[in-house]
């Protein structure tokens, strides 16, 4: 089967041809830095990062764009809030914190849950306020093909004139009578409330540092303008994908797709967006107490549990967060390592680099290619650990390796590999094959002093073993080894 995606905008699942032989170009919405990450922004960047590595395993060399939008009305008015006499209503918030200090400040929170769950670093990253002259010269193709217009107060602000787009509202489905007001700048000199801004006049409650000239006059960029700006430059007026979370589709997306197509950009092939994380069926909000960050998980039940959780759902589903999510995630892992392990001890460790791909199973890479179906990938995952571990008991070592290669080709295809490991996969890896490979020396070791009946040298390679923070576990299988908890 070829790949095969759901693209939003056509609302159905289709053939995946990149624009260009050999390459995939991605683009997707990273964060508006104003606070700490959340659960859903996580999400988001797993399910981008396994469509990545999916289209690597492909074959497909991919270039990933993920923007940081680092000036909002957010930033501005928390930064503003800090100043103010008494300490920040929000904890997050330092006291006399410039904007631009704050945005950063979050960027770097946003960059280490990505790391510790294992998202790969994009390709590029550009931030909102390194793209000021993109963004002006968008807005100025725009008005010049009657698309935008400066508001007529002299306010500064510049709006996009929906209703000379006769395909807005096509990614969303929905007709423009029908769509609720724009509410991201002020309706003064609005042709139509549903126009949305492109460029905002700057307020004087704004900082002087978070105003740029303009041939409209000092202001800042709007949200939707800033993705079509950067895009634009680092993939082109036209590129494969565009993904983001599903909150994102109106109006962030539908306003980018249209400002893009109507600067005579053709801009996505595909939309594709990922589900929320809700919190037992509700939404997650701050005002009902129910928000889980993803640090939060981490410190209960470890990155790599964290991972195959919030990456275990298709992509397009709810993901719902329970009590017990975390523990039946923990309880998967706990079998793909334990597997892992004690093939290692037997057949030595695996193979951990490109050739991997090659042991994938037929039905994984099915799954996979139909519309990036994890779940059904996991199960051909659990399936052959169930099968190897068979093997392991019947002492058939050549489908032990077989099935260790194809376990091992799996969990990398899928990230799992790289959660926890923010220093960098491959050293990680490496390291684990090392230490994987001395155990087993060890082991043997033991084993051999245990059919000589020399319990006082097997002791002691266990007590050496259980020194350096390893176990040991003996069963009819033979010996098993794991890292000792904390």
């Amino acid at each position: 089967m070829s790949l095969r995606f759901y693209d939003t905008a056509r609302a159905e699942v289709r053939p995946f041809e990149p624009l260009e032989a050999g390459r995939a170009s991605l683009y997707y919405c990273g964060a508006t830095v104003q606070g700490m990450p959340h659960v859903g922004h996580v999400r988001s960047a797993i399910v981008f990062d396994q469509l990545t590595r999916w289209l690597e395993a492909s074959g497909l060399r991919v270039t990933v764009v993920r923007n940081v939008t680092d000036i909002d009305d957010k930033i501005l008015e928390k930064s503003r809030a800090s100043f103010e006499d008494g300490a920040p209503a929000d904890p997050a918030v330092v006291p006399a914190e410039e904007w631009w200090a704050l945005a950063y400040r979050f960027e770097q929170e946003f960059s280490r849950a990505y790391s510790a769950l294992g998202v790969r670093p994009p390709t590029y990253e550009p931030r909102a306020t390194g793209h000021i002259p993109e963004m002006h010269a968008l807005i100025q193709r725009l008005v010049d093909r009657g698309h935008a217009y400066p508001a007529p107060d002299g306010s500064g602000d510049v709006y996009f004139d929906v209703r000379s787009w006769s395909a807005y509202g096509s990614l969303t489905h929905q007709g423009l009578d029908d769509m609720q007001a724009a509410p991201d700048a002020d309706p003064r000199g609005k042709r139509d409330p549903r126009d949305f801004a492109l460029w905002k006049g700057s307020k004087d409650t704004d900082p002087a540092t978070a105003s740029w000239d303009s041939p409209w006059g000092a202001g800042r960029p709007g949200w939707h303008l800033e993705c079509s700006s950067m895009v634009t430059k680092y993939l082109g007026a036209e590129f494969d994908i565009h993904g983001g979370g599903l909150d994102l589709r109106f109006p962030h997306h539908e306003n980018e797709m249209a400002q893009s197509q109507a600067a005579g950009h053709a801009f996505a092939r595909f939309w594709m967006h990922n589900g929320m994380v809700t919190y037992g069926g509700e939404k997650m909000s701050k005002s009902l107490g129910n928000t889980v960050g993803p640090q939060e998980m981490i410190d209960a039940a470890g990155a790599r549990v964290v991972r195959y959780y919030l990456g275990q759902a298709h992509y397009r589903s709810v993901l719902d967060y329970r009590g017990t999510s975390l523990q039946e995630a923990a309880a998967a892992v706990a079998r793909i390592d334990g597997f892992i392990a004690k093939a290692t001890a037997r057949v030595g460790p695996p193979v951990r680099d490109a050739a991997r791909v090659a042991a994938l199973p037929p039905d994984f890479t099915a799954a996979m290619d139909d519309d990036l179906n994890v779940p059904q990938a996991l199960a051909v995952l659990h399936t052959t650990v169930r099968s190897a571990n068979i093997a392991l008991a019947a002492g058939n070592d050549d489908a032990v390796a077989s099935g260790l290669a194809a376990v091992v080709a799996m969990t990398g295809v899928l990230g799992l590999d790289d959660a926890g490991a923010p220093s960098g996969a491959a050293a990680d890896a490496a390291g684990s094959d090392a230490l994987a490979a001395l155990v087993a020396d060890r082991i043997a070791e033991r084993g051999e002093a245990r059919a000589a009946r020399d319990w006082a040298r097997a002791d002691a390679i266990r007590d050496g073993l259980a020194a350096a923070g390893i176990t040991l576990e003996d069963s009819a299988e033979g010996a098993s080894w794991s890292l000792t908890a904390g």
